[in-house]
Parts: structure tokens; C-alpha cells; sequence
């Protein structure tokens, strides 16, 4: 295997490693539930916590490649990947969960930020190159659609657990791989704007924070009007200070161009609606219709094998089709899909959500494979680097802001659903408690500390509620997909042709 071929080899294993580990734990969630007593606030932080570290820190992470070497730094976060990983699997609270979620989104952004960067060294030929990029952008896609089933596999078998310890032996196994890269590096490399990346974590902790708080803060409480109010205030430092840096953490100017507009908003929008919206698909799943994690993997197989057939076949053949159509149609198949999926019953019948899960995974397949080279063919050569790094980025705000808002709102459709009936069970049921658990979605496991006859009718209760919510769930994400493809395709199809970049850095 030539040196090219070995980097992209190590680099795409790395980057299905750490994305799988974005979708995979969606089947593991009830379990982490209920051993670790976990609140539906804490399995969001579960999920958040490795997406926003990983969002705020590519950018920089990009920017150290340049200067201390991209081949140490893709070492380094490989490093503390695994390590933070095995951290997850012995972790024995949910607080000691989020925080190792965290340090492990750490050593994700360091492999993110520089996976592209040590592509573009290794491959100098444009055509080689831009297969490349295309092969990297199936295994994100391949990553994401395969996490539930893998997980289910995992969970079912060994425990929850072993979705993180699977991690050490294949990081150990990159690490030995990565004794054949090449180190590489720009002439000139620009300073590190810790400040950008400071003011971008901590706006986005805070709007997130308010969004997880807000069903039981209340949304008109000055608490959660202060978070709101902080974030705004810290994204609208962030802004001015990216205008004013002489070496900014994410061009602002990128923006200004409408094709590079629409791949950071497919990218964003592909995320927060179809990928956070598959963690409440799988609650539902097991929490609502009692599947086991593996049966729930398998009953998203469709979704997960189209996705998997859909993403190289349209790596293959984006130098003819280019990356406008695949990207449109992604979140359009995206949003049609989940729409489908908003007619899912208590039951969670396959004939029911198969049609959806084939149109959302061909949508995530396409999108997800488009998304790397379209990054690239939407700005001038010297801004490559800066480009894939900020259409990654916009990708895991999507993931962290779509599994808050849509968390939000299960969590209140759930409640009010259920309501009106447990008033009618009288004074003596703990009506809050078990709001509180609705709302958590444990669904048929909700007051299993009443007596049988009782805890029969509220189990009754909270699956028709919690089911009836996670439609709304997908209902509202499809018709945000649906939306955001409208926006794209005006975005996109305004672009000037002009050749795919021909470099991944300078």
C-alpha cells in the first residue's frame, strides 16, 4: 500500500471511530438511563458533551496542526480519544460520563482538525485528491448510519459500556498506524485565536444549557431569559472579535458567499434535524415499544443500509453530477423521511417507519458525501482548510443544537399529553414524579414503584404520551429539513461554476 493510500486508510478509520461514537450511543441511552439513574437532561449532556467540546475546538485544533505539525496533533488527539474513552467505560455516575464525554470530544476535535489537512499532503494530484475527500465524506456518513446498529449489537451483548471500550483497541491499532504518516505543515501558519474559540464554546454551553433547562426552569423564568440573553451577548462578541482578529478561528467572510453558505446550513441542517432526532427514535424504541438494543439496531437497518449503499455511490459520482444536486436532495430525502416517520405507533412498526428510514438514509448517504467536496468547490484554494473546518464545525452545532430543541420538545409534548389523564387517577398518585419521568421518556417504565393495577394504566399512559411526542418530534424536524432544503437550493444554485478547490491547505 503506497504512503496516499495508507493515510487515507488511518485517517478514514480514525474519523468513523469518532463520529460513530456521535450516533452510536442512541441505543445505549436507556440503558445509561437506568443504571446511572440518569435524568433526560443528563442523557442529552451525554450526547452534547462530546458534541460541543468536538464543535469548538476543530477550529483551533486546525490551526495547532499548522504550527506544532498536523501528524502530532492527529497523534495526540488519537492519544486522548482512547484514553477518554476507556474514562467512559468505567465511569460510574452520569456527571463522571459527561465529563469523560467531554475530554473525549477534546481528542475528536484534534483528529478532525487535522484529518483533511494530512489529506491534502499526502494527495497532490486534483483528481486523486478530490476521491479522496470523497471517500472521507462516505466514512462520516458510513459512521453515522451504522452507530445504532453497532451499538444495539454492543449493548445487547456485552453492555452499554463496551460502545466506549470498543474504542481502545481500534485507537491502539491507529496509533500503531499512524507510525507511517508523513508529518506535514504549511509555510506560513496563522496564530491560534483562542479568544474566537473561548467566546464560541462558552455562547454555545449557555444557549445549550437553556434549552436543556428551559421545560424545568420555565421558559419565561429569569434564569433561563439570562442564559438566552447571556448567549446572545457572548455569540455577539464572537462576531465582532472574528471581524477584527488579523488571524480569526472561522472566517465570517466565507459566509458572504452564498454556495459556501448552503453546505454550512445543509451541513448544520442534516444534523439538528435527522441525526438528533435518530436519539429519540431509539428511546422510543426501547422505552415505548420494548425492543431490546440490538432489536432496535435492526429495525433501523433500512435507514442504516441505505446510507451505507447511498454515500459511496454518490462519492463515485460527484466529478459528473457535481455537489449541488446531492446536497439539495439529501435534505430533502432527509425531511420527506421524517416525516414518514412521524406516523411511528406505540408499537414502533417496521412497515410503518421503513419507508422513512429508506428515503432519510438515502438523504443522509448523499448528503454526508457531498458535503466534504462541496466545501472545497465553494471558495478559493487558500481558504480550504478554513472552509472544511467550519462546515465540520456547523455539523456538531447541528448535532448539539438538534438534541436540545428536539429533547425540549418531547420533553414538553410528553408532559401535556399526559397530563389531563393522570388527573383523572386521583389524589393519591404521585402525578409530578411520574410527569417527570414521562417527560424523561421512560415510557412503559414509568411508576414501576406503584401497585400493579395502577402502575398497568400509567404505563399505558406514558407510552400513548411519550409515543404521541416523538411524533411530534419527527414532524417538526422534517418540516425544518424541508425548509432548510428550500434555503439551500436558493443558496447553491446562486454559486458561480468554477473548479473544485485543488488544495485541502496551504
Amino acid at each position: 500500500m503506497s504512503r496516499p493510500q495508507w493515510t487515507l486508510t488511518v485517517v478514514c478509520a480514525a474519523i468513523f471511530m469518532l463520529t460513530l461514537d456521535v450516533t452510536i450511543v442512541s441505543v445505549a441511552l436507556a440503558g445509561i438511563q437506568d443504571e446511572l439513574d440518569a435524568s433526560l437532561s443528563a442523557l442529552q449532556w451525554v450526547v452534547d458533551g462530546y458534541t460541543l467540546p468536538l464543535a469548538g475546538g476543530l477550529l483551533s485544533a486546525a490551526v495547532l496542526g499548522d504550527r506544532i505539525g498536523r501528524r502530532r496533533i492527529f497523534v495526540a488527539g488519537l492519544s486522548v480519544f482512547t484514553v477518554a474513552s476507556l474514562a467512559c467505560a468505567l465511569a460510574g455516575t452520569a456527571t463522571t460520563l459527561i465529563a469523560a464525554r467531554a475530554v473525549q470530544g477534546l481528542g475528536a476535535a484534534l483528529l478532525f482538525g487535522t484529518a483533511l489537512p494530512l489529506l491534502g499532503a499526502a494527495y497532490t494530484e486534483t483528481a486523486e485528491r478530490a476521491r479522496a475527500v470523497g471517500l472521507f465524506g462516505a466514512s462520516y456518513a458510513a459512521a453515522t448510519a451504522a452507530g445504532p446498529l453497532i451499538g444495539g449489537v454492543l449493548v445487547d451483548g456485552p453492555g452499554w459500556r463496551w460502545i466506549f471500550l470498543i474504542n481502545v483497541p481500534l485507537g491502539l491499532l491507529a496509533l500503531l498506524g499512524c507510525l507511517r504518516l508523513r508529518e506535514s505543515r504549511p509555510e506560513r501558519a496563522p496564530r491560534n485565536d483562542w479568544a474566537g474559540a473561548a467566546l464560541l464554546s462558552g455562547a454555545l454551553l449557555v444557549l445549550l444549557l437553556a434549552l436543556i433547562r428551559g421545560n424545568d426552569d420555565g421558559w419565561g423564568s429569569p434564569r433561563i431569559l439570562g442564559l438566552f440573553a447571556g448567549g446572545a451577548m457572548l455569540l455577539a462578541a464572537f462576531v465582532g472579535w472574528e471581524r477584527r482578529v488579523t488571524d480569526p478561528m472561522l472566517s465570517l467572510r466565507l459566509f458572504l458567499r452564498p454556495a459556501f453558505a448552503g453546505v454550512a446550513l445543509q451541513s448544520f441542517a442534516t444534523a439538528a434535524t435527522l441525526v438528533a432526532a435518530t436519539y429519540y427514535l431509539a428511546l422510543h424504541l426501547q422505552n415505548v415499544a420494548g425492543y431490546s438494543p440490538l432489536g432496535t439496531g435492526l429495525r433501523v437497518l433500512p435507514l442504516t443500509a441505505t446510507a451505507l449503499v447511498a454515500a459511496p455511490i454518490t462519492a463515485a459520482l460527484l466529478r459528473r453530477t457535481g455537489t449541488t444536486p446531492p446536497l439539495i436532495a439529501g435534505l430533502l430525502l432527509a425531511g420527506a423521511g421524517l416525516l414518514c416517520m412521524a406516523l411511528i405507533d406505540t408499537s414502533g412498526s417496521l412497515t410503518v417507519l421503513a419507508p422513512g428510514f429508506v428515503l432519510a438514509g438515502a438523504g443522509l448517504g448523499a448528503g454526508a458525501a457531498a458535503t466534504a467536496s462541496a466545501g472545497l468547490a465553494a471558495v478559493e484554494p487558500a481558504d480550504a482548510g478554513m472552509a472544511t473546518g467550519t462546515v465540520n464545525t456547523m455539523r456538531q452545532i447541528g448535532t448539539s443544537a438538534g438534541v436540545a430543541a428536539l429533547g425540549a420538545l418531547m420533553q414538553s409534548q410528553a408532559r401535556h399529553n399526559a397530563t389531563p389523564s393522570l388527573d383523572g387517577l386521583g389524589p393519591g398518585v404521585p402525578r409530578e414524579r411520574l410527569l417527570d419521568e414521562i417527560g424523561a421518556g421512560l415510557g412503559r417504565h414509568a411508576g414501576q414503584y406503584l401497585p400493579a393495577g395502577v402502575r398497568e394504566t400509567v404505563a399505558s399512559i406514558a407510552t400513548s404520551a411519550t409515543g404521541d411526542a416523538v411524533g411530534t418530534v419527527f414532524l417538526t424536524a422534517g418540516a425544518a429539513a424541508l425548509a432548510a432544503a428550500v434555503i439551500c437550493g436558493v443558496l447553491l444554485t446562486r454559486r458561480t461554476r468554477r473548479p473544485m478547490a485543488s488544495t485541502l491547505s496551504q
